[in-house]
């Protein structure tokens, strides 16, 4: 840890310097113009991190070099301070900060908009989130990546930005890699705007290289630069276990309940892999919380999740202090991983895994797969506890599973489905998708498929081009392409309030909660059975929310029923602002009446793709690929007769490849509405 000692500027001393507007000259001009409004106490906070000592370095360097690679280590401020630094310097337009995930973007923009005495969505701070963005025009507006993407395809050249930063690089997701490539273009028409491609842990000298617009031998003529800045990291105390676990699980509650039974004070964050793990283990550990509240123990639990499904007033109760003789725990998945800093973090619970999507060249799906965590990522989480204070992190695998672990993560790029990229390429007017400049270009195997499926969907022609209206309406959902498909069919087959639903309730990870003891998981089935109809999963998520509205969303009811209540009030807020999306788009709304044929053969007209045939073998098998799938155990089709044909919404590898969400339909259907991408042959014995 840095042994600094930061002075504070006051605002009548002029001894900043910072560059004019003209890029070859250096000005002195006066000093940051603080907020008058904010408190003692944040300012010295502000004073205090490892980032106040570079605040004039970093906006020297903005002015002389268009990117600015700046690898800042956990801790040290850069996502909440430079943007204030930016505006304290009056830079004319806004600066956009690009987070990878929506409870980063939510946590920040609070945080600053606390520092700067500001209300959020107020002028000065403000946020947007798939589904929930600000109406005005913030200086500060921080962002998931999909949402800079989607103003890219009103303002190209992002002409009301004057610096924009990605965030948390190292994660490459799918959008990271995406923004990285349309910024280097944008950067070479708008030499004024400025870059800031900000990270803990990344290849500064890899992204230079890529950023680098002037490519000559003498680094004085750079337009890209890489800076450093040291972090407030306090010692943090790495435990293995001696021997593997069974369950990890189950381990990480025996954990936190040992560590709970112990004298030492600070909260707890662990880590699972994905929505259902967390809300299993919360159950589980709310049980012991309720037996040491009935005892009058001193050391009381509140045990909070957080996952990405969760509504945005959820995923902040985890930045709340916990009541006066709680301890906090918060059960996460990689959300809590970079970006988000929870207040009291002392201890780290890290399961050793995280669920990853692949994608399947032969059923042209993303698979679910869990698979070990990176050594970057283990380094991560184990950072979250010592944000504040020293700290200890918990691995539940050995040290010498350890030693095995991958260095860093595959980028998203290289192991997703491409075709919403290219969908928002196209609609970017990249016509090449083969000469774009990805940091880390995908195989052509998946950027081959993508084009085969979005041709099948209709959204490009045969020559690649977006099609009018379809493709570029398309383009303009914040979705998989294969449900806006579903939401823009449905006005045609009369069922848009139900395929409205179903799309819905297809963003949310589950909506049953999993009991986890004999007597519960026997009752859950059985009022799970309440639901359940014959035609698949899809139909029976109608009656889940169909129930949920008629009790007045009642929590009530989501106990009885052993129904996520938090899952299904986000259900509710996604329908919402779909219903006023496709009202953009002229579908009326309409509703079937309880008749399922018509949602069916809507369902058939997006996900034609993923139709799958009952082998006389016994098992599944995709009609293009021939791969073999099975029935996941939670479907409604497990327990009954299976039918010859079904289509399914994705893929989970966990012990077999299961197919999740399926819909019995029948094969003429296929025929009949995507004859362009089946056709009916007889095989004759030769």
């Amino acid at each position: 840890m840095s042994n600094f000692k930061p002075t504070f500027l006051k605002p009548s001393e002029n001894t900043v310097s910072y560059l004019d507007r003209n890029e070859n000259s250096l000005t002195e001009t006066t000093n940051f113009v603080y907020n008058k409004y904010l408190s003692q106490s944040i300012q010295t906070q502000r004073q205090r991190l490892p980032i106040f000592n570079n605040r004039n370095h970093i906006l020297y360097l903005l002015e002389k070099y268009q990117t600015l690679v700046l690898v800042g280590e956990t801790g040290c401020g850069k996502s909440t301070q430079i943007p204030q630094y930016i505006v304290e310097a009056e830079w004319p337009d806004q600066v956009g900060i690009c987070q990878p995930r929506r409870v980063a973007a939510l946590s920040l923009a609070s945080r600053v908009a606390e520092e700067t005495g500001t209300v959020m969505q107020g002028d000065t701070v403000g946020y947007a989130v798939r589904f929930d963005a600000c109406v005005n025009k913030p200086k500060i507006k921080y962002m998931t990546e999909g949402i800079l993407i989607r103003e890219m395809m009103t303002d190209p050249l992002l002409k009301s930005y004057s610096v924009i930063m990605l965030d948390e690089v190292h994660e490459r997701t799918l959008y990271t890699d995406i923004l990285m490539g349309l910024m280097k273009k944008i950067l070479k028409k708008r030499r004024e705007l400025r870059l800031i491609v900000a990270s803990a842990t990344l290849d500064a000298q890899e992204l230079q290289t890529f950023f680098n617009l002037n490519q000559t031998s003498e680094k004085k003529n750079d337009s890209a630069v890489i800076m450093s800045v040291h972090g407030r990291q306090h010692p943090v105390d790495i435990h293995y276990v001696k021997d593997p676990v069974p369950c990890y699980v189950q381990a990480v509650v025996d954990t936190v309940l040992k560590i709970n039974e112990s004298k030492e004070r600070g909260d707890i964050l662990a880590f699972l892999t994905g929505q259902e793990e967390v809300d299993r283990a919360v159950r589980l550990i709310n049980e012991h919380a309720v037996l040491i509240e009935e005892s009058n123990k001193k050391n009381k639990m509140l045990v909070v999740p957080m996952y990405g499904s969760l509504s945005n007033h959820d995923q902040l109760k985890v930045f709340r202090h916990p009541p006066e003789g709680h301890r906090k725990v918060v059960i996460a998945t990689n959300v809590a991983e970079t970006s988000v800093t929870i207040p009291g973090i002392v201890f780290v619970i890290d399961c050793g895994f995280v669920k990853l999507k692949w994608f399947n060249n032969e059923t042209h799906t993303d698979s679910l797969i869990v698979v070990p965590v990176s050594k970057a990522s283990a380094d991560q989480r184990a950072g979250r506890s010592g944000r504040m204070r020293p700290g200890k992190a918990y691995r539940l695998y050995t040290e010498e599973e350890a030693q095995k672990l991958a260095n860093t993560t595959p980028p998203e790029m290289i192991r997703s489905n491409l075709t919403y990229v290219v969908l928002q390429l196209k609609a970017l007017g990249i016509r090449n998708i083969l000469k774009f400049q990805f940091p880390s270009p995908p195989p052509a195997k998946n950027l081959k498929s993508a084009l085969e499926i979005l041709f099948a969907l209709g959204a490009i022609d045969i020559n690649g081009d977006l099609t009018q209206p379809l493709g570029y309406n398309m383009a303009e959902f914040p979705l998989d392409p294969l449900y806006s498909k579903l939401l823009l069919n449905s006005g045609q087959f009369g069922c848009s309030e139900e395929i409205l639903t179903i799309v819905s309730m297809l963003q949310v990870e589950t909506v049953f909660a999993k009991p986890t003891t004999g007597n519960g998981m026997i009752k859950a089935r059985v009022q799970k059975r309440l639901f359940e109809v014959a035609e698949g999963d899809l139909i029976m998520y109608l009656n889940v929310y169909a129930g949920f509205m008629n009790s007045n969303m009642e929590r009530g009811f989501c106990q009885k029923n052993f129904i996520n209540y938090r899952a299904m009030k986000r259900v509710v807020e996604i329908r919402a602002r779909l219903q006023r999306m496709i009202a953009n788009y002229d579908v009326p709304l309409v509703s079937c009446s309880g008749y399922a044929e018509p949602i069916l053969k809507c369902i058939v007209s997006g996900l034609f793709p993923n139709a799958a045939y009952l082998h006389y073998s016994g098992v599944y098998k995709t009609i293009r690929g021939d791969v073999e799938l099975h029935v996941h155990p939670d479907s409604v089709l497990y327990t009954i007769p299976q039918p010859q044909w079904v289509v399914f919404c994705e893929v989970l590898h966990t012990t077999k490849l299961f197919m999740k969400d399926l819909t019995v339909i029948k094969s003429d259907w296929l025929l009949e509405l995507a004859p362009h991408f089946y056709h009916k042959t007889v095989d004759r014995d030769v």
